[in-house]
């Protein structure tokens, strides 16, 4: 902010009167010089020239102006504006040049856009021109973007053959920030094909080229591109070679997110390879760094990586203190990993506190038996003189028996230990499938989302394709919410009566909360049995089964009010969800794949699902599942 507002006091102290002689040609070809550095500055010169050149009637150079504004827009990421600038110079002036231009720099929009045939046109079109002018550095500039369109088609072969047309000709130019461009975007083709020799062959040369280039912005993503590549080779070694020196140019040029985004790199790569004791000091940097630049993500990061550190050292006390810290910075989406995660730290600390107490006990019951033998020796000792024979009878009886107690305490203690082996192995392997689900399914849905959102906020999109994308956003939002409750599930031996509907209550609050026109409530017979418990596949198929009556009463009855109702009733356990709302005629509607599916759940459990539905009243829907053999009357 600081920055933003010292520059407009140059502009109006030194800028406005430096330029105020200068001609509109002048000011256009100035502002174009460093617009890549500093655009608001060059968007403040264009706007000048503009002016200047209407006021004279200097049309070239009025439509010039429109046209650079384009160009620098663009590199801002706002591709409609752009274009639209770029759009009126193009249909104004009759200039070849500024014509190809105009032509170029609208076909970078609509590939912004995603308008990838159109990109292609606009620049077959501008190439065209290029041609019979024969500017060979437009061509090669013009040819790298067409192998940039056919590389998002997904036709690398046509991608990979204009841009070595491209490369050709920078080549012979000597243009080296140009021939970086190009190995740059091959490299990429490559990379994303699994052809990572390739990749790193031309990551290295575009490395190379801005190390002479002294471009340090570029040296630092060229760098960061080679450790990468490296990375997925399983080279470690290099790998955290040049990520370290990408963090270190990140650091000369002040960009303290970059830095903290490194170093976090540095630090899981360390971890992953066992390398424990030396990523400390990077998560350490990467969290103050982040910290200085406010960046969240990376702040986020830097405790997930004091999480993974500690647990590494077997310290899941602190490891849990720190995973707790990284879940408050989560996105309210993924709770259901963070609770996965909480859980098994929980469920590992409180395994060592367990056995230690196991250990403390086995120590105070040899203990307490030595003493009963001293007692017990001390005592026969006394009497052994008087009744000898008597004695030996009843000690051989007494050691026999206290033998038999000792067996039967160590095999009861042996059975304790291994049931609590068996559950351990069993939550340790739910974890892990509870962990692999989301890692294979939930990371992705959650990364498709932060990419939609990424695209939303960080390009103007058109209308329609941001509804597009909103609905594909918010279709994979609910499929991490119904992930979440496999998971819930997956993670219980049993489901209890009181866990079903403490679950059906919260999601009823949300749906109450979420509608201003239902009015929702819930009941439970009180009278129902608490050892009431259900297998985790009967308790996920009664939960689904009340969405789906749910949902179906808000979008299709218009009702006032939805009730879900527990009771006993005949040793049956009866689940009862009644809407207020407009009902259908039974014999005239054809029923969904909703219904369907709630019939097949309950089919598969062993309950009754019964419909009964009334015009202009409402729908009633009924769940009866036996519970005579669900506990022991």
């Amino acid at each position: 902010m600081k920055n933003y507002f010292l520059f407009i006091l140059l502009n109006l102290f030194f800028i406005e009167p430096f330029y105020s002689q200068h001609t509109a040609g002048q000011l256009n070809d100035s502002a174009m010089a460093f617009y890549k550095e500093n655009p608001n500055k060059a968007i403040l010169l264009l706007e000048k020239a503009a002016k200047i050149a209407q006021s004279k009637n200097d049309t070239h150079e009025y439509y010039t102006s429109k046209n650079y504004l384009g160009i620098v827009y663009v590199d801002l990421g706002e591709f409609e504006k752009a274009k639209l600038l770029s759009q009126e110079a193009l249909s104004k002036t009759k200039d070849s040049i500024l014509m190809a231009s105009a032509l170029n720099n609208i076909g970078r929009c609509n590939r912004g856009l995603g308008l990838y045939e159109d990109a292609l046109k606009n620049y077959l079109a501008a190439l065209k021109i290029y041609e019979a002018k024969k500017d060979l550095n437009k061509q090669a500039t013009v040819s790298d973007n067409i192998g940039m369109v056919y590389s998002f088609l997904g036709i690398n072969d046509k991608a990979i053959e204009y841009h070595l047309k491209s490369k050709v000709v920078f080549e012979s130019l000597k243009d080296k920030k140009g021939i970086s461009k190009v190995y740059n975007n091959i490299a990429i083709i490559y990379a994303n094909d699994g052809d990572l020799e390739k990749a790193l062959q031309y990551f290295k040369y575009s490395l190379k080229i801005e190390k002479e280039l002294k471009d340090k912005k570029g040296i630092a993503e060229s760098a960061n591109n080679v450790g990468a590549v490296f990375y997925y080779m399983q080279k470690i070694d290099s790998a955290l070679v040049y990520f370290k020196q990408s963090a270190m140019i990140e650091k000369s040029i002040g960009n303290f997110a970059g830095v903290g985004t490194s170093y976090n790199n540095i630090a899981q790569v360390l971890i992953e390879n066992s390398r424990v004791d030396e990523s400390k000091i990077f998560i350490d940097s990467a969290y103050y760094f982040a910290n200085q630049s406010k960046t969240a993500v990376d702040i986020e990061t830097a405790l997930h990586m004091y999480s993974q550190y500690y647990e590494a050292k077997n310290d899941t006390k602190t490891a849990l203190k720190y995973f707790k810290e990284y879940s408050t910075f989560k996105d309210s989406i993924l709770n259901f990993d963070t609770n996965a995660k909480v859980a098994k730290l929980e469920i590992e600390y409180q395994t060592e506190k367990k056995e230690k107490e196991i250990l403390s006990q086995r120590a105070d019951l040899a203990e307490n038996e030595l003493n009963l033998n001293k007692k017990n020796s001390y005592i026969l000792g006394l009497i052994g003189l008087a009744i000898a024979l008597s004695l030996l009878g009843f000690l051989f009886y007494n050691q026999q028996k206290l033998k038999n107690r000792q067996l039967q305490k160590e095999n009861e203690l042996k059975d304790a230990l291994l049931k609590i082996e068996t559950q351990n192995r069993l939550q340790e392997q739910r974890l892990r499938i509870s962990r692999d689900l989301h890692d294979n399914i939930g990371a992705q849905l959650t990364f498709i989302i932060s990419s939609l959102d990424n695209l939303k906020y960080g390009f103007k999109l058109p209308a329609k394709l941001s509804d597009k994308l909103k609905g594909i956003s918010e279709f994979t939002t609910t499929t991490i919410y119904e992930l979440r409750d496999t998971i819930w599930a997956m993670n219980k031996n049993e489901i209890t009566l009181d866990d079903l509907q403490s679950r059906i209550s919260n999601f009823i609050d949300k749906a109450n909360s979420a509608s201003e026109v239902v009015n929702f409530s819930f009941i439970a017979d009180k009278s129902l049995p608490n050892q009431l418990t259900f297998t985790s596949v009967e308790g996920m198929n009664i939960y689904r089964i009340i969405q789906e009556a749910i949902h179906n009463a808000l979008k299709y009855a218009d009702a006032t009010s939805i009730s879900v109702q527990f009771k006993g009733i005949n040793e049956e356990l009866e689940i009862s969800i009644l809407d207020k709302g407009k009902g259908f005629d039974e014999k005239t509607v054809v029923m969904g794949n909703g219904i369907n599916n709630m019939k097949k759940r309950a089919q598969e459990i062993g309950a009754q699902l019964k419909i009964e539905s009334k015009l202009e009243v409402g729908t009633e829907v009924k769940v009866l599942l036996p519970i005579n053999k669900k506990y022991d009357k």
